[in-house]
């Protein structure tokens, strides 16, 4: 019997660079997907691109809507994506999105008796949000591992972050080398319904740094001059 997984898959690099690891490793993959009223909608139907190009065991998508609460420019319309460089916690943070995430992904997991969790998250070139760092990481474990009643009936669970401490370069290149497809997907805050990328904010910029560092052409298509 296979080892199942539940991957989270945004349908941006990172994601879809977690799932073909978890493929690779042998896991039967149930990829899980949160529409939370993002601003960047399209990165939805890539997530449904890599799950069948990657070849997900089932994927799924959750409807949460994170627009009631704001507090964020990628879920309140009224403020805008940063095109700047800034200090601090960035204004794309959303409040408890891993959290929330991360959350259904446990519960599913338990449903389809997966042991294990993946998830994009990145402490090297990322945004500095509270919630990718490897101490939230151990916490959220270690909840759940008291939380559900498959770890407390002698299966806990794991949470595998394996992107977590790998520059943006080195993610890509491990994806290449495991076939993903990157112009499939989309990392761009404020992406156009086609999927065509800004180039010009926070997630953008990482992402084309990393192609240029990984020595790797940027399949991105933008739709302003970067």
């Amino acid at each position: 019997m296979m080892n199942n997984a539940v991957v989270l898959l945004s349908g941006g690099l990172d994601s879809a660079t977690v799932l073909a690891i978890a493929r690779a490793q042998g896991y039967a993959c149930y990829t899980l997907s949160v529409d939370y009223g993002q601003r960047h909608r399209a990165e939805l139907e890539a997530a449904r691109r890599v799950a069948v190009m990657l070849g997900a065991h089932e994927h799924r998508v959750i409807n949460i809507d994170l627009t009631g609460f704001g507090g964020s420019a990628l879920t309140d319309s009224s403020i805008a994506v940063p095109q700047q460089v800034s200090e601090g916690i960035p204004l794309t943070y959303v409040p408890a999105r891993n959290t929330i995430m991360l959350s259904l992904a446990l519960a599913w997991a338990e449903v389809s008796q997966a042991q294990h969790i993946f998830i994009g998250v990145n402490a090297v070139d990322y945004s500095g949000y509270p919630d990718c760092r490897p101490a939230y990481i151990e916490a959220f474990e270690r909840m759940a591992n008291l939380a559900t009643r498959a770890a407390v009936e002698g299966a806990p669970l794991t949470i595998h972050a394996p992107l977590l401490n790998l520059s943006k370069a080195e993610i890509i290149q491990q994806g290449k080398v495991l076939g993903v497809d990157y112009g499939q997907t989309v990392s761009c805050y404020q992406a156009d319904e086609t999927g065509r990328a800004c180039g010009l904010c926070d997630s953008c910029r990482l992402r084309r740094a990393g192609f240029i560092a990984a020595g790797v052409v940027d399949p991105t298509a933008y739709y302003l001059p970067g």
